[in-house]
């Protein structure tokens, strides 16, 4: 028979996966407290939640909200990490961390709109730069080909502009 507690843990894990855009599974198997602390710190700056869950519960959890292809995953210490704002950044954050602790945490898969990314997708992932700067590229890919018309346009009305003063010159010479 479930303890209210842990219906009342499902139920929030569920709500928790349902907001979610971006939900990863990481392994935090070596980690000691402080560095596991550090991590916490540095997911929270990004308004990035890990969750340490039975994996029994998580499973649970995952069914009920409709995700599809984490069942499978859940097996050893598992860390759930998600993200109501930019999908990509706790796959950023995961990374740069394990590169300056050993590898850990490592992640195990990543779930984003109803699709599963696991090894090298979770490194490309990783190497997407933020929404803002992807936004700002796309801004400045946009912007360019209208500025060259200005440019090419602006080019084409000195020209216009000086031959026209040439003229008037010449006339006011002659005459």
């Amino acid at each position: 028979m479930p303890t209210a507690e842990k219906v009342a843990t499902v139920e929030n894990l569920t709500a928790l996966l349902k907001q979610s855009k971006g939900v990863y599974l990481a392994d935090f198997t070596g980690l000691d407290v402080p560095t596991f602390t550090e991590l916490r710190k540095k997911l929270r700056e990004e308004d990035i939640s890990f969750l340490v869950v039975k994996n029994r519960l998580a499973k649970l959890a995952v069914k009920e909200a409709g995700v599809e292809g984490l069942d499978g995953l859940f097996s050893g210490p598992t860390g759930l990490v998600c993200s109501e704002g930019d999908p990509v950044s706790p796959a950023r954050v995961l990374t740069k961390f394990a590169e300056t602790s050993d590898g850990k945490p490592a992640i195990k898969a990543g779930y984003i709109e109803g699709d599963v990314y696991v090894d090298a997708q979770l490194e490309a992932l990783a190497k997407l730069p933020s929404r803002e700067v992807l936004l700002g590229q796309m801004v400045t890919a946009m912007q360019s080909p209208i500025a060259g018309l200005v440019y090419a346009l602006n080019g084409i009305i000195q020209k216009l502009v000086g031959t026209l003063q040439a003229v008037v010159d010449k006339k006011s010479e002659e005459g």
